[in-house]
């Protein structure tokens, strides 16, 4: 596994937290214009901010864990994919516990 190793571990928070979207009707991916809606801020910013910090010598990715595929500005796309993937699976999980108070 290697270097797609933080890959692979967003693609298994998104199938973790998948089955949640049919179990729960949680409808965060029925409505993909709000879902990227709602991530577009955070991204951006965390990503001027990660771009900012790796310009600046302050962060740095170890090798052995990225694939080498890089955005402008050396940004790790593993990084990238961390920025959608892990609010994706918070807000699955509020709709989740949300649709589940809701019916008590």
């Amino acid at each position: 596994m290697g270097r797609f190793e933080y890959l692979l571990l967003m693609a298994g928070c998104l199938a973790c937290t998948l089955p949640l979207e049919f179990v729960y009707d949680a409808r965060v991916w029925q409505r993909p214009r709000r879902l990227l809606t709602t991530l577009a801020v955070p991204a951006a910013a965390f990503t001027v901010w990660d771009v900012l910090a790796i310009r600046g010598g302050l962060w740095s990715f170890d090798r052995r864990w990225v694939t080498g595929w890089e955005l402008p500005f050396d940004l790790p796309v593993e990084e990238v994919a961390f920025f959608l993937t892990v609010p994706i699976c918070a807000i699955l999980a509020y709709e989740a516990v949300r649709r589940t108070l809701e019916g008590r």
